[in-house]
């Protein structure tokens, strides 16, 4: 029986696994440069062998860090591992702030279902926004 291990992120996840998932849902795979330690900064979430979900940190220079980019397996169609698999991730994700230093966790998020997640694991939902601003130098 395959059970949930964790990992960190490879330099090779990116193009090999995150570009293609995000490409599945329909949205546009940030910059590598643009990811905490050029896409090493995170952990990946798997069934055995099976890759379903990722995210990464982003440490700052003050006591907030960042919780973002997670992402999944489209394909992976176990919907009770799926939500225990994504929980384990942001709780990991969290353990990471609070080891490196950290006080608070930011997520930006839009889907409900991982805000509920979040919640589940403490997050308090803050103002909504409407309008995501980047601007590349």
């Amino acid at each position: 029986m395959n059970h949930l291990v964790i990992r960190a992120l490879t330099e090779n996840d990116y193009h090999d696994t995150l570009v293609g998932w995000w490409s599945e849902w329909g949205w546009e795979a940030p910059a590598l440069d643009f990811l905490p330690d050029n896409g090493r900064g995170g952990v990946m979430v798997l069934d055995g062998a099976t890759p379903i979900c990722a995210g990464f940190v982003y440490i700052t220079n003050s006591k907030a860090c960042w919780v973002d980019w997670i992402i999944s397996n489209k394909r992976y169609t176990q919907r009770d591992k799926r939500k225990e698999a994504i929980t384990l991730l942001v709780s990991s994700l969290t353990d990471i702030c609070k080891r490196s230093g950290g006080k608070y966790c930011y997520a930006l998020i839009k889907n409900q279902s991982l805000i509920e997640v979040y919640k589940e694991l403490g997050y308090q939902q803050g103002d909504s926004y409407n309008s995501e601003m980047i601007k590349t130098l």
